[in-house]
């Protein structure tokens, strides 16, 4: 009888439950469904955080113009989204993909850009994830609050990770933080494959 209860209970907390296709939906309003939208989609937030920890070994200026370039570009690529400028899901997954090669292979590489480039790479890296986020949802005044919470969630996380390395003199410090953009790079090309292979990601 206990085996039999114990067996009900998992299969219970396993079983799956709705899906949302597109943003999450929390309960606490479209702002916070957006921040967990944006926290919840690992597309999302590792480049972010690669792209901040490499513009803060960049330096200053470097970090300060990729942030001002990031906010921006986010919320003016999922308004076009939500204008009707909508991406297949192969194109969803490729972007994906070159976005991780991309930014991890800068951050593994620790090559300084000049601060225009940086905030060049952030705009693009704004405006992309932006428009794969909200490609195929209707303009309405909740979508917009949701991208708002998304903008925000990634500014937040972007400072953040500036923060850690705008700092940093150690060079075991530095060789970590560029080993972790080795490893996004590598999901990168694992990504890369897995299209190549069985397509896209998000169907």
């Amino acid at each position: 009888m206990k085996g039999r209860l114990t067996a009900l209970v998992v299969t219970a907390l396993v079983l799956p439950q709705a899906a949302e296709a597109h943003l999450v939906v929390s309960g606490m309003g479209p702002l916070y469904d957006g921040i967990s939208h944006f926290g919840l989609s690992p597309e999302d937030f590792l480049p972010v955080i690669a792209f901040g920890l490499f513009a803060g070994l960049c330096g200053k200026a470097q970090a300060r113009w990729s942030l001002l370039a990031f906010v921006p570009s986010w919320i003016a690529g999922g308004v076009a989204a939500m204008a009707g400028v909508a991406l297949a899901p192969m194109s969803i997954s490729i972007v994906t993909a070159a976005i991780f090669l991309i930014v991890g292979g800068l951050l593994a590489l620790n090559r300084a850009l000049p601060p225009a480039w940086s905030a060049g790479v952030a705009a693009l890296l704004g405006a992309l994830r932006g428009l794969a986020d909200l490609s195929g949802i209707a303009a309405s005044a909740a979508h917009g609050l949701a991208l708002a919470g998304m903008a925000l969630g990634g500014f937040v996380l972007f400072a953040l990770a500036v923060s850690i390395t705008l700092p940093l003199q150690r060079l075991w410090m530095i060789v970590a933080a560029r080993v972790g953009g080795s490893w996004l790079a590598a999901l990168g090309l694992l990504l890369v494959g897995w299209v190549v292979r069985y397509g896209p990601v998000i169907h």
